[in-house]
């Protein structure tokens, strides 16, 4: 029988997605399901990758009861995930703990102890003089921070797996997790886009870095074999869920794999994702641009051993904040509530609201500042905060807009736009007005399983790689704001992250 359908598979931070795709690359069928959030006195956020593993298999029972598909009609799987999201797990495929969620700071310390060190204390007979941070930058193109996996591995063998033998030990993303559970353990392997965002792998070279691995002490046997986006990853009937096993033939990071999704297949094509973070990514080509303004260099991804570059900057709280308006705060019932609360409060109100619960990162890097609400007057209400909240996602991603032109150059005129947030036209409008780009938000917020969904279905043979994305269309918004008023709206913004930063 020949296959006619594509799974997508999206496993983000705050649950798990599982498409169908038809033979012409449209969404036939839908399943979510949200796993806990784990969140200790400490702060620390954690998941449980057996509970994502168990979804991971209910969703498909669910999907396929509820289409009545024959599940021998499936060509083939994409996988998506969240990104530096970190586990440790035994040859059974049993986690040593819970994994340390991108979100999570505990590695804090690690970061800063190796930060205060030469190249040379770090390694031992180094001939080069810069400091360890100079060193792992111009290797992996990241800036040296907690944020990434490389100092939760350290954090898990200094903590949760000190006393586990090393021939057992399997330290990976998201992806690679899933990648060894369902194809039973025979397939230890992650694909060049996550690799990039480990803070271990030489960006130049295609590899892990023997030298950084050492840095950190990490072991990289322990570590996953490097593949290309579009290799074949073995394949997986879901612990027997489906009458056949399919082949898995894409696995990106959500945010590589939602930028394939938009179609920003060149240099100069930008995207942001807005979840429960953000990632914005300016697609580079073939060239590496080293940033000079706070952002990463990544892998958009690797195909047939060809690899794309881009230019990264990752917000901890976009949507994020909106949960902290419904669920910490109980200033909404709902996420359809913000739009109109933006819109009926005060225009002259000058809240602004400074999200760094866990910190600044991009374009900033501060681990170690706070949260802020400042400018608030007597007349601000629950609108006005709202709203103040709401602005602070489309703030934080024009200053990283900002540090991508300045890397980048000025040829930057369209945003593309993704996920849930994006359904909020007071924000996309806002975003707009700020950065002065053309958005075009995704009438699909389904982008990143899209990504893979079509990578994987193109390498099946069942898509047209020039025709399948006619399938996304897009709502556009142009900037209408007054010159002045953006002005004043920057200026107050960035008078607020000053004060939140170190003097």
């Amino acid at each position: 029988m020949t296959g006619k359908y594509i799974l997508g598979l999206d496993q983000s931070t705050q649950g798990t997605k599982l498409l169908l795709f038809d033979a012409q690359g449209k969404i036939a069928a839908r399943v979510d399901r949200p796993h806990r959030q784990l969140v200790n006195e400490q702060g620390w956020v954690s998941h449980d990758m057996e509970e994502v593993y168990e979804n991971v298999k209910a969703l498909v029972r669910a999907l396929i009861e509820q289409t009545g598909i024959d599940s021998e009609e499936i060509a083939a799987l994409g996988i998506s995930n969240q990104r530096e999201t970190t586990a440790a797990w035994d040859d059974a495929g049993k986690p040593y703990a819970p994994a340390i969620v991108w979100q999570c700071g505990r590695a804090a310390q690690i970061a800063e102890r190796l930060a205060g060190l030469s190249l040379q204390e770090a390694l031992p007979g180094a001939e080069q003089k810069e400091g360890v941070s100079d060193y792992i930058r111009a290797v992996t193109g990241i800036p040296l921070s907690a944020f990434f996996p490389a100092a939760k591995m350290r954090w898990l063998l200094e903590n949760d797996c000190k006393d586990i033998p090393l021939s057992g030990l399997h330290l990976g993303t998201v992806d690679s997790y899933l990648l060894y559970r369902l194809t039973g353990g025979k397939v230890f392997a992650t694909d060049a886009s996550n690799a990039s965002r480990t803070q271990l792998m030489d960006l130049e070279r295609m590899c892990w870095s023997r030298e950084v691995c050492d840095i950190f002490g990490i072991p990289a046997g322990a570590l996953p074999e490097i593949r290309d986006s579009n290799a074949c990853f073995g394949e997986t009937d879901f612990d027997g869920e489906l009458k056949r096993p399919i082949p898995i033939r894409s696995v990106m990071g959500d945010s590589h794999s939602a930028l394939f999704g938009q179609r920003c297949h060149g240099a100069g094509m930008m995207k942001t994702t807005y979840g429960t973070g953000s990632s914005m990514m300016l697609n580079t080509g073939e060239r590496r641009v080293t940033s000079r303004h706070g952002l990463a260099t990544s892998l958009a991804w690797s195909v047939d051993g060809a690899a794309s570059y881009v230019l990264e900057g990752n917000i901890n709280y976009t949507g994020a904040v909106i949960s902290w308006l419904k669920d910490d705060l109980g200033l909404i019932a709902s996420a359809g509530e913000v739009n109109g609360l933006c819109e009926a409060a005060n225009p002259e109100d000058t809240t602004v609201v400074v999200p760094a619960f866990t910190g600044l990162s991009a374009p900033y890097w501060e681990n170690n500042v706070r949260a802020a609400i400042v400018g608030m007057s007597r007349t601000t209400k629950k609108a006005e905060l709202v709203r103040a909240a709401v602005e602070s996602i489309a703030q934080q991603i024009t200053d990283v807009y900002h540090a991508m032109k300045l890397d980048f150059g000025d040829g930057i005129a369209v945003l593309r736009a993704d996920g849930g947030p994006t359904k909020n036209p007071y924000l996309m409008q806002f975003q707009s007005d700020m950065t002065g780009a053309k958005v075009f938000a995704s009438q699909a917020e389904e982008l990143s399983a899209i990504g893979v969904a079509y990578m994987a279905g193109i390498e099946a043979g069942l898509y047209d790689r020039e025709r399948v994305f006619d399938n996304i269309t897009y709502r556009e918004y142009v900037r209408e704001m007054e010159p002045e008023k953006i002005e004043e709206k920057r200026s107050a913004w960035s008078a607020a992250v000053k004060s939140v930063l170190p003097k």
